[in-house]
């Protein structure tokens, strides 16, 4: 059975810091490249950061310097350390393959930022 279980967030405040984890199981996708997504209230689904199975990462312009995207690839497993955290990051956070979305998606993790 195909997973993808998101985990880690909460409420904090802007300035502060989160580490997201998605476990990948059950697909031969989970050795994709894998990417964290975020969907705001009233907003589209939008792609966050990336890493490839060897490390290669994508990060849209918006996290930059803010974010880090990490796999363990033995565990099938990606993190994103969020820092700096601001209220515009407020969103529900998803992770999927990367730049397709190939798998059925999670139910995510919410993160809330205040201000």
């Amino acid at each position: 059975q195909v997973q993808l279980v998101e985990s880690g967030g909460g409420l904090v405040q802007a300035g502060g810091s989160l580490r997201l984890s998605c476990i990948c199981s059950g697909s031969i996708f989970c050795f994709d490249a894998m990417g964290w997504y975020r969907q705001a209230p009233g907003k589209q689904r939008e792609s966050v950061a990336a890493s490839s199975r060897d490390g290669n990462t994508y990060y849209t312009d918006s996290v930059k310097g803010r974010f880090i995207i990490s796999r363990d690839n033995a565990k099938n497993t990606v993190h994103l350390q969020m820092n700096s955290l601001e209220p515009e990051d407020t969103a529900v956070y998803f992770c999927n393959t990367y730049p397709r979305t190939k798998l059925t998606w999670g139910q995510g993790t919410q993160v809330t930022v205040s201000s």
